[in-house]
């Protein structure tokens, strides 16, 4: 069959970003005639021993509890399952001293299903034909957001400033509050705090003057915590999530071993929740139950939070730090290389300033030496400014050995050292 797609239909049915880039690394691990490759692309998280047994631990007392057939066997809610919304509830009241309510709840399936439903309900052209644009106030950012919204146009991404430690060849991304437009054609406003892919941490204050910029306008922030604190809580600095106000925070569990089970919480003002509500009501009527269920468990005794602390954030940081020493190490002092600071998440961000070729090459060149690396292009989602920085930097992911990691990275080393005198030469 070739039926005809509607413009829609068009759209939804195209792989974007990382997803279709994914395509190639599948394929290309499929015709490696032998060859072995160091995949440093993955955003899937490493499945931990610990983490793993919470959730064993967790669905062996669903299955001997009375609750189980009400829970597999039952339809629900569609605001979600009512013990997770208590535990969340109680959790959050305690640990941040809020007053929230179950109104001022939502459980979704996945975080990626918040940004879809926030995109087109508050994005997008309204009755009067007004388009009212999705902001992303710091680019790079996550690439899903890219592919949320119906309409795309209303996607708009905002150039950051670069703070760069030459010396150290470490840099940072801050949002441009000068180049930053909020205004009446501001639907949300969405970004990720830590960010994927660059482990970058928005500060409190600017947060806050994000939000107060959006709230003279009505407009929602949706902040995706999906890294953040108190579980997974892959912040490798001090942060503090902020509620209240015209703020929405959204959570997944997916980086606290529970990806499979696709569990998204949103917090935020009640008519906001009310609206991405009824749009999950009307789309898949409520998350599943299962996940939920032991997922309150988790919650409720306190036992995620803490092997967010103890296991998950440890494991990633110590990556990160194989990833840093071995590219100081490895890199010559003379090129300008420079790592984004490590501030949280499951990536490192490497910015090759002046590479003498795109990002996409560089990938695979990479391939070449057996290192698979995701070109850093694909999460610019929304930037319709034509940067030569798009195209000269690469995300690695942490999920690899310790070994695997300290290899490739030799190898991309040697590789970029290689690039750059061809063109001195």
């Amino acid at each position: 069959m070739n039926p005809a797609l509607t413009q829609f239909g068009a759209q939804m049915s195209h792989l974007t970003g990382v997803r279709a880039i994914m395509k190639d690394i599948i394929e290309t691990l499929r015709a490696g005639s032998g060859q072995e490759f160091i995949n440093l692309s993955a955003g899937n998280p490493v499945i931990l021993p610990e983490v793993e047994q919470l959730w064993r631990d967790c669905t062996a007392e669903l299955l001997a509890s009375p609750e189980y057939g009400e829970v597999v066997c039952r339809y629900g809610s569609s605001q979600g399952y009512q013990p997770l919304i208590d535990a969340v509830r109680t959790d959050f009241n305690q640990r941040y001293g809020l007053n929230l309510t179950d109104r001022n709840i939502l459980i979704t399936p996945g975080s990626q299903s918040i940004y879809f439903y926030a995109a087109n309900a508050f994005g997008g052209y309204t009755t009067s034909k007004q388009l009212k644009n999705i902001v992303l106030p710091l680019s790079p950012d996550y690439t899903g957001y890219g592919g949320v919204s119906l309409i795309p146009e209303a996607v708009v991404a905002c150039k950051p400033t670069l703070d760069i430690d030459a010396a150290a060849h470490r840099f940072k991304y801050r949002p441009d509050f000068s180049q930053l437009s909020i205004d009446q054609t501001t639907g949300c406003v969405i970004f990720s705090r830590p960010c994927n892919p660059t482990g970058n941490v928005l500060s409190d204050d600017e947060v806050k003057k994000i939000a107060d910029l959006a709230a003279a306008f009505d407009a929602p922030v949706f902040v995706d915590s999906a890294y953040g604190p108190p579980f997974p809580s892959l912040n490798f600095t001090e942060m503090t999530p902020i509620f209240g106000g015209n703020i929405v925070h959204c959570m997944s569990l997916s980086k606290a071993g529970l990806p499979g089970e696709r569990i998204g919480i949103a917090i935020g003002d009640e008519k906001i929740i009310q609206i991405l509500e009824c749009f999950q009501t009307n789309m898949c009527i409520h998350s599943p139950r299962y996940g939920q269920a032991i997922a309150t468990r988790a919650i409720a005794s306190g036992a995620l939070a803490d092997i967010s602390i103890n296991v998950i954030r440890p494991y990633y940081q110590s990556k990160f730090a194989i990833v840093e020493s071995t590219l100081e190490q490895a890199m010559p002092k003379d090129l300008p290389w420079f790592l984004h600071r490590g501030e949280g998440a499951i990536f490192a961000w490497l910015w090759l300033k002046d590479l003498p070729m795109t990002d996409w090459e560089l990938y695979q060149e990479l391939k070449k030496v057996g290192v698979i690396v995701v070109p850093g292009s694909s999460f610019f989602p929304g930037l319709r400014e034509d940067w030569q920085h798009k195209h000269e930097c690469i995300r690695i992911s942490l999920t690899a050995t310790n070994d695997e990691i300290e290899t490739a990275m030799k190898r991309l080393a040697k590789m970029v050292e290689k690039l750059y005198q061809s063109v001195d030469s």
